[in-house]
């Protein structure tokens, strides 16, 4: 079978751990992306602006994937601006790959905010699903940017006639400089201001979080499952969960993360402490930090998204992600939190991005 896959955000924590996994598959493997990921061996670089139909058209010109895997968006300041800009960079893409009649399936990745709703809304009163989320839940009645992009999928695979896959990620652990979106990055870089000032590490999120059951999404799971769901027949047409396959609990997991590091951890004390404010004037700081340790990104806003992780760890809910749809389909992947969290530390320590 000759498969020719198209990363779409092949420079995100999610696209380049996928490009990883394709070609150690033996997959031919293109990476698109506004500034594309060219320390991944053997992914093929393709530089387009999904906005523009001109430039994906030059630069597909001579490119026709038989799987495309979407796993890129752009954060805007409102859900109607989230839902116009992210629905038509699929359309784009979708619509510049059309006239080839080569694309076989689409994978698009979305994640929890399909159960929890979007930015403006998220895990906010009214809002608030039963847990485990399972992928039945319907849709909630309000708009969503993951919805349009849904749907822009649904339309083009009945025009095109291909097949596809929905992801729902919780959230994903795993490197990348520049990203939306980093957790893990974003503790690695608040416990690394912490052991070099002296400062505790504080709990930044709610009571609900700290106490109650929650999961996450090693990058490595889901690349194996968004190329097993590609290649799986029972698996398409059909949206999953994936996740590292365990729950566990913060006020468990915190402390070992401060013990990687070195720092004292201080738990829930009866306040939510946002990240996005305790390291809001940690820029200059973290150029010296650095500059000591010679370290590859000086800009700490490359690398810390303290408002996503604000947004998660300040959840008024506990969140499990059901995986039972996976695993009866035969994916089986499994994964370990806490090493979820201390290879990514490794990594980002080999790499010079954190001390």
């Amino acid at each position: 079978m000759n498969t020719i896959a198209l990363v779409v955000g092949s420079s995100g924590i999610i696209g380049s751990n996928l490009a990883q996994e394709l070609i150690s598959q033996g997959w031919t493997t293109y990476g698109l992306a506004r500034n594309p990921n060219r320390n991944v061996e053997n992914l093929q670089p393709v530089a387009a602006d999904l906005l523009s139909p001109e430039s994906l058209q030059t630069a597909l010109e001579n490119i026709a994937p038989t799987h495309v895997f979407f796993t890129s968006w752009m954060r805007q300041e409102t859900e109607a601006e989230n839902i116009r800009v992210n629905s038509l960079m699929v359309r784009n893409l979708l619509d510049a790959l059309s006239p080839k009649k080569s694309v076989q399936h689409v994978a698009l990745v979305t994640g929890l905010k399909h159960y929890l709703g979007p930015f403006e809304a998220y895990a906010k009163d009214g809002f608030l699903p039963e847990t485990p989320l399972r992928e039945e839940h319907p849709r909630l009645n309000i708009e969503n940017f993951y919805y349009a992009q849904e749907d822009e999928v649904y339309a083009a695979a009945e025009r095109d006639g291909f097949t596809w896959s929905i992801h729902r990620p919780h959230t994903v652990i795993g490197k990348a400089v520049g990203n939306l979106m980093n957790l893990g990055t974003t503790l690695a870089v608040y416990a690394t201001i912490c052991k070099e000032t002296g400062r505790q590490f504080q709990w930044p999120g709610s009571e609900a979080q700290w106490n109650g059951l929650s999961d996450v999404t090693d990058a490595r799971v889901l690349a194996k499952h968004l190329v097993w769901a590609t290649t799986t027949e029972a698996a398409r047409n059909e949206a999953f969960n994936v996740v590292n396959g365990e729950y566990f609990r913060w006020n468990k997991l915190w402390k070992q993360l401060a013990e990687w590091f070195g720092v004292e951890p201080v738990g829930f004390d009866g306040t939510i402490h946002p990240l996005e404010a305790e390291i809001a004037n940690d820029g200059p700081l973290w150029r010296e930090i650095a500059e000591k340790f010679n370290l590859a990104e000086p800009d700490l806003n490359r690398l810390a998204s303290a408002w996503h992780t604000d947004l998660d760890l300040g959840r008024p809910i506990e969140v499990m992600t059901d995986m039972t749809k996976s695993r009866k389909l035969g994916f089986h992947v499994y994964q370990k939190t806490d090493e979820s969290f201390f290879d990514l530390f490794e990594q980002l320590r080999q790499d010079r991005l954190i001390p």
